[in-house]
């Protein structure tokens, strides 16, 4: 292990967090929040002190490998948290540090999962740090990073830290250059956020709305700065977000296809159309199914699409209290946050990849039992899949399933009802934000015990950074010197 190169590329994260505080002390002062803008500037020093000293031991060897990878990019996310929480609690609007570390880790996750049972009495520049924690999160902090800041040439750096931290069983480069894969990526997540911004003002939200709420769905994320979440909302501005809550969702590699126009490469992309066929299909079970709930069937589509849209996504916003839908939609919109999202986008979940990958090959086992000589390779888009690939989506799931069970009996230790405790589970490893019963769309976190909110804390990191980066820092050979 390299441990100064792990150091510095801490301290340089640090250095880019306390700059990314500063907009939300230019917000604090533009609403006249004194004590807000204090913490917040006090939290940017003490980040940037600490990020400035880890710089200090200058690494002699570059040598930089799949586990250096693996090991900054579990250490980065569990550190931006802890600094990114200093200014709810500085501030004392979140008066206990479990419950700020719960809240910054949901938003730095885009799990959107919340504590807060008055968001509105939150200041404005906290409520924006909240939000904006969604944004850097969705396409990932050391993505950021190596799209400003590259490594030096030859270290292997790049492409390491891209693999361990991007979402999906395998990672493509858009170019053959990783510095340049991660400035696409980021130009198209801009641009995609521009645009929803202009939306949302043609519809009449308010300017710090709009931002907020931007910020929500492109990390596909939910934090909402109302208690009601986007339910006060015209239905023009609802329909907006579910649009950009689809498109955020959807792996960015398409995105980049079709701006090179390669139309029908894009199209061909066979976990884009599963994606949308089981989205599509929920929308309308839900819609007949919710139909007496409302004044008209289109008004049952209408929410039906938001919230299938929502949880699939693993956005978490809400327009209705799904709460209180029959069991059957409910236990469709389960379904879906076990789906979750496609690979490669801002979305969470096991991802539509994996569960396209797992049918293809429980079919071709299948086959094999009948005709044991039978060799046929496993294809994807056309393309043949590795063993590589197989054998590490059979790990994932064995973990997945693995982490899912310890944290079922952990939670079941509050005994809130196995609703509760199940959805709370799958909506934090899946980073979706509300479940049901006491954590649905109109309730909160905060009841829980300390104890099972440091396990949802854990799991939130462990369903962002696909299991595998957390689970290896507690491996004893991963941390040999070299």
């Amino acid at each position: 292990m390299n441990f100064k190169m792990v150091a510095n590329l801490l301290g340089r994260i640090l250095c880019v967090e306390a700059l990314f505080l500063l907009p939300a002390v230019a917000v604090s002062l533009y609403f006249g929040e004194a004590d807000a803008a204090r913490a917040l500037a006090v939290s940017c020093v003490i980040t940037a002190g600490a990020g400035g000293l880890m710089l200090i031991p200058r690494p002699k060897k570059k040598n930089f490998y799949a586990r250096e990878g693996f090991i900054v990019v579990a250490l980065a996310w569990i550190v931006i948290s802890l600094f990114g929480a200093l200014p709810f609690y500085i501030s004392r609007e979140i008066p206990r540090f479990i419950d700020c570390l719960f809240e910054t880790i949901s938003g730095f996750t885009t799990t959107g999962a919340s504590i807060l049972t008055d968001i509105e009495a939150m200041s404005k520049g906290l409520l924006y740090w909240r939000s904006f924690t969604h944004w850097l999160g969705g396409m990932g902090v050391l993505v950021f990073l190596l799209a400003i800041a590259p490594s030096s040439k030859g270290s292997g750096q790049n492409v390491f830290l891209l693999r361990a931290e991007s979402p999906g069983p395998e990672v493509d480069k858009l170019v053959p250059r990783t510095h340049n894969s991660a400035q696409i990526l980021y130009s198209i997540y801009i641009g995609m956020t521009f645009l929803e911004m202009v939306f949302l003002r043609l519809g009449g939200m308010p300017l710090f709305d709009t931002v907020t709420v931007t910020f929500g769905t492109a990390g596909t994320g939910g934090f909402a700065i109302r208690s009601s979440s986007v339910a006060e909302y015209s239905p023009y501005l609802q329909n907006v977000v579910t649009i950009f809550m689809i498109l955020f969702s959807i792996n960015f590699n398409l995105y980049f296809l079709i701006l090179g126009r390669r139309f029908r490469q894009a199209l061909k992309n066979e976990e884009l159309w599963m994606y949308l066929g089981l989205l599509g299909g929920s929308i309308l079970l839900i819609a007949q199914n919710t139909r007496s709930f409302y004044a008209s069937f289109g008004e049952s589509v209408h929410h039906a699409a938001f919230q299938a849209a929502s949880i699939m996504t693993t956005t978490g916003f809400a327009t209705v209290d799904f709460n209180l839908w029959p069991e059957f939609s409910k236990c469709i919109l389960l379904l879906l946050m076990v789906a979750g999202a496609c690979a490669g986008s801002t979305g969470g979940g096991i991802k539509v990849s994996r569960l396209l990958l797992l049918f293809k090959s429980m079919h071709a086992e299948l086959r094999r039992m009948i005709s044991p000589r039978l060799v046929r390779p496993i294809r994807m888009d056309g393309k043949p899949v590795g063993s590589d690939t197989l054998r590490g989506i059979y790990l994932y799931m064995s973990a997945y399933f693995t982490v899912t069970a310890v944290s079922l009996l952990f939670v079941s230790l509050d005994n809130f009802g196995l609703e509760t405790t199940i959805s709370s589970v799958f909506a934090c490893l899946n980073n979706i934000g509300p479940g049901f019963g006491i954590t649905g769309p109109m309730g909160n976190y905060a009841p829980f015990s300390s104890l099972t909110k440091l396990i949802l804390c854990a799991d939130m990191l462990i369903g962002r950074l696909e299991i595998l980066p957390i689970l290896l820092l507690f491996v004893p050979s991963v941390w040999k010197r070299t």
